[in-house]
């Protein structure tokens, strides 16, 4: 009976312990040998440099409709976003409406994930579009 006893709490030590090392990682309190803590995930590698001149040129319907018969197209050099792995740049052309009239020059505020465009916008003063300096596509 003795022995019994012995197993099943040696049994129920290993079984706590076990169970501990699923828990085990940076943060827990718990007194845990390095190498049985779990280990932090490394942050994603970045983004290579998109080259946003010939993003632009390629997939021109992403950034203007095509009705606008954009002329003119500038894009400046691309920025990492503050929050997140991606970029952005501003993009500038001489716009029509559909009725053809002139709109003029309207500037947009792009973002870039993995060498596509994901995201445009009308560019805003906080965007500093207007102190960029853009080369045509």
């Amino acid at each position: 009976m003795g022995r019994r006893i012995d197993g099943l709490i040696l049994m129920a030590g290993a079984a706590l312990m076990l169970s501990a090392c699923g828990l085990a990682d940076n943060r827990t309190p718990l007194p845990v040998p390095d190498f049985l803590r779990a280990k932090p995930n490394d942050p994603p590698p970045p983004e290579p440099v998109p080259d946003v001149r010939q993003l632009v040129r390629e997939r021109l319907d992403s950034v203007f409709v095509a009705q606008s018969n954009p002329q003119k197209v500038q894009v400046s050099q691309p920025h990492h976003e503050l929050r997140g792995l991606g970029w952005t740049a501003c993009v500038k052309a001489e716009l029509t409406s559909a009725t053809g009239k002139p709109l003029g020059e309207e500037t947009y505020r792009i973002a870039i994930s993995n060498s596509v465009i994901v995201d445009r916008r009308r560019a805003e003063p906080a965007d500093n579009c207007a102190s960029e300096d853009y080369q045509p596509i």
